[in-house]
C-alpha cells in the first residue's frame, strides 16, 4: 500500500475529505457571520442557533409535512430567514446604536433560549434525517470512493459562497449594502429604505446559516447541541479571516477544515486545538486577520 509520511494513502484521502466536508460548513457559517458583523457590526452569538433551528426545520418538514428533501432545501433557509428577520424587527434593531458588546450579549442570550427551548422538547440525542436517494452511493475516483451526498455539499458550499461573495463585492445591491452602513443618511436620500435593507442583510445573513443546517442534517445528529460545537470554531475562522472580510471567511473556512482534518491524521489529540493555535498565531502576526484591515 502507497504510503506517504508513514500513513496510508486512503487514510489521508479519506481525512481531506472530511476536512473539506467540515470546511464547507466552517465557510458557509463564517460566511454569514462576516456579512452580518461587516454590515451590521453585530456580533451575532446566535448564528450557530439558526444553524440548528434550521436542522430542526428541515426534519420538522419531512416530519410533519412530507416535505423531500429538495423542498426542505429551499423552504428551510426562507423560514429561519424569517424569523431572524422577526429578531432583527423586535429586538436586534434596538442595539444598533450601542455599545457592540450589547450585541454579543443579547445574541447569547438568544442562543441559550433556542438551545435550551429544544433541549426540553427533543432532549440531548436528538432526530435523525437521511439524505435523499437520489445522492445515496459513492463513487469510485480510483484513489477513493466518494459518497455522494458528501460530494453534493461540498459543491453547493462552493455555489454558494462564490454566490454570495459576488453578489456583496460586486453588484449594486452589494455596494447599496456597504455603502448603507458606512452613511445611512446619505443612501436613504436616494430613496433607499436603509432600515429594510439592513433587516434583510440579516435575515439573509441568518438564512445562511438555516441553509447549512439543511446540508448538515443527513451528515450529523440534528440535535440541539450541534450549533454550540461548532460556534466557537466559525468565529475563529472569522477572526482569522479578518472580522467582515466575506472571501476572508470563505477561504479561511475551507483552509482551516482542511488543516484539523491533516491534524486529526497526524496527532489526533491537537485537532480539536489547533484552529486556535493558528488564531493566536495569525493574530500575533497580523491583529486584523488574514484579509481583514485595521481600523
Amino acid at each position: 500500500m502507497l504510503m506517504i509520511f508513514g500513513k496510508p494513502l486512503p487514510l489521508l484521502f479519506g481525512q481531506l475529505l472530511l476536512g473539506i466536508i467540515n470546511g464547507s460548513f466552517y465557510a458557509m457559517l463564517s460566511m454569514g457571520l462576516a456579512i452580518i458583523f461587516g454590515l451590521l457590526k453585530i456580533i451575532n452569538f446566535a448564528h450557530g442557533a439558526m444553524f440548528m433551528v434550521g436542522a430542526f426545520v428541515t426534519w420538522g418538514l419531512l416530519t410533519y409535512l412530507s416535505v423531500n428533501f429538495w423542498w426542505a432545501l429551499l423552504l428551510a433557509p426562507i423560514i429561519v430567514g424569517a424569523f431572524g428577520l422577526l429578531l432583527e424587527r423586535t429586538l436586534i434593531r434596538r442595539i444598533y446604536k450601542l455599545d457592540i458588546l450589547y450585541g454579543l450579549l443579547l445574541t447569547f442570550g438568544l442562543a441559550e433560549i433556542l438551545q435550551g427551548g429544544l433541549t426540553n422538547y427533543f432532549g440531548v440525542s436528538g432526530v435523525s434525517y437521511n439524505a435523499p436517494d437520489l445522492l445515496s452511493g459513492v463513487v469510485n475516483l480510483g484513489f477513493m470512493y466518494l459518497p455522494v451526498y458528501r460530494g453534493f455539499v461540498i459543491f453547493a458550499a462552493i455555489l454558494v459562497c462564490g454566490a454570495t461573495w459576488f453578489l456583496i463585492e460586486k453588484t449594486r445591491l452589494g455596494a447599496l449594502l456597504r455603502a448603507a452602513t458606512e452613511n445611512p443618511g446619505l443612501v436613504q436620500s436616494f430613496g433607499v429604505n436603509v432600515p429594510r435593507l439592513i433587516a434583510l442583510t440579516f435575515a439573509f445573513g441568518v438564512g445562511l446559516a438555516g441553509l447549512a443546517g439543511v446540508l448538515a442534517a443527513p451528515l450529523y445528529s440534528v440535535n440541539p447541541d450541534m450549533g454550540s460545537e461548532l460556534i466557537n470554531t466559525v468565529f475563529a475562522v472569522v477572526v482569522i479571516g479578518g472580522m467582515g472580510s466575506i472571501g476572508g471567511a470563505i477561504l479561511t473556512g475551507f483552509a482551516l477544515g482542511i488543516i484539523e482534518g491533516f491534524t486529526d491524521v497526524f496527532y489526533p489529540p491537537g485537532s480539536a486545538v489547533v484552529v486556535f493555535v493558528v488564531m493566536a498565531i495569525v493574530l500575533l502576526a497580523r491583529p486584523a486577520g488574514l484579509f481583514g484591515k485595521l481600523a
